[in-house]
């Protein structure tokens, strides 16, 4: 019974310091953001204010860049998740011998370091660009093109991984049947390979896009003089952080829980349609309560209520709070220099008197062990 008692307590101590660890961080951001204290931080606390989100978007540099690495993670996604599926699907109609070679080649951009990859692209595309004649201003020397190409390089690698694992689930006899019937390959592929991979593509998608957006170490070379939002991101962090950083946070926190809400909320409703208990029959034979568990229906009720917090938010005036945090800074400032003042005043009394005796001559100093070369006109002739 003590055993069990002990084994008890040290696995919820284990359980509080784990979960202490991985969401300590996202607490403390999630506090500093609505701290009007010009630092990060969370005591002393000064006012409430959601002021540090109209910073974070007023900062030109960071919103640039999040336009950038959108417009970069987009175009990631378009050119990588064919060219993945292209890698699955020729992986999947070769030989063992060959298949594992090709597998080998086609996986090893994952493992090059994102320094390396950043700095080779560079290189040949600059080549490339000076070999064909390019100048300066051409797309070999634009830094978005640079990093779309970087970035396709090994983000493609992790789609063909996705399709893979999604690939070793379907059985060939089915498009064979479908040849054999008459279908065109392309038509094998269009109605029954395609339709198979269609949660490999979202899946793919989904990360690739996550992949590309949250770069750095590739991307920090390859953008040149341009920036997205990590470089942006790095950049400020380098330079002095403010709470506009935790505003981002709590942005980001935001959007992740409602797509995770919503995520789970579409799986449960598949896991019920598919298994056809009487929670389906109780809930989906209802039209309210079929309508209000719909993911749809959720996901708009979430931005709903994100949306009442942020107009709420927004009304907020954190003014008068401010100027009083203020009034006492400075009153307390003057009682500091008040005390100081005391303070040099009592230590100037307690100082012995000066003495008023006459001053003696200075005493002669000794003669210079250079023989005086360095007197007043120690250098004349004859001298």
């Amino acid at each position: 019974m003590n055993r069990g008692t002990g084994g008890g307590v040290v696995a919820a101590g284990f359980s509080l310091l784990f979960f202490t660890f991985l969401f300590g961080p996202l607490i403390i951001m999630v506090i500093t953001a609505f701290n009007s204290s010009s630092f990060p931080r969370i005591t002393p606390w000064e006012c409430f204010t959601t002021d540090w989100f109209g910073v974070l978007f007023a900062n030109d540099r960071l919103m640039s860049g999040l336009a950038n690495s959108l417009v970069i993670a987009i175009s990631v996604v378009v050119i990588a998740v064919p060219i993945g599926l292209a890698g699955a699907l020729a992986l999947s109609e070769l030989g063992p011998r060959l298949r594992a070679a090709l597998y080998t080649v086609l996986i090893t951009p994952i493992l090059i370091p994102g320094v390396v990859l950043g700095i080779s692209t560079i290189v040949f595309w600059g080549a490339f660009g000076r070999s064909v004649g390019a100048d300066y201003g051409s797309i070999f020397y634009n830094g978005m093109f640079l990093t779309l190409a970087g970035q396709v390089t090994f983000i493609s690698a992790y789609a063909m991984l996705v399709f893979l694992a999604r690939l070793q689930r379907f059985d060939p006899i089915l498009t064979e049947a479908a040849l054999d019937l008459g279908a065109t390959p392309g038509q094998a592929f269009r109605k029954i390979l395609l339709p198979f991979l269609w949660p490999a593509i979202g899946s793919a998608a989904f990360l690739t896009f996550l992949a590309s957006f949250e770069n750095y170490n590739t991307t920090v070379f390859t953008i040149l003089s341009g920036n997205t939002f990590t470089t942006a991101l790095a950049s400020k962090v380098r330079h002095g952080t403010d709470p506009s950083l935790s505003a981002l946070a709590v942005i980001i926190i935001g959007i992740t829980l409602i797509g995770a809400v919503v995520h789970e909320a579409h799986m449960r409703r598949k896991e019920v349609m598919r298994t056809g208990t009487a929670a389906r029959s109780r809930i989906y034979g209802n039209p309210v309560l079929r309508t209000l568990v719909h993911p749809l229906t959720i996901f708009v009720i979430l931005l709903g209520v994100a949306g009442f917090a942020t107009y709420q938010g927004s009304q907020h005036d954190a003014g008068v709070c401010k100027q009083q945090i203020l009034d006492e800074k400075r009153a307390r400032q003057q009682e500091l220099l008040e005390e100081q003042r005391r303070k040099m005043e009592a230590q100037q009394q307690n100082q012995a008197p000066v003495s008023t005796a006459p001053v003696e001559a200075p005493v002669k100093a000794n003669p210079s062990p250079f023989g005086g070369a360095f007197k007043s006109n120690g250098l004349k002739p004859g001298e």
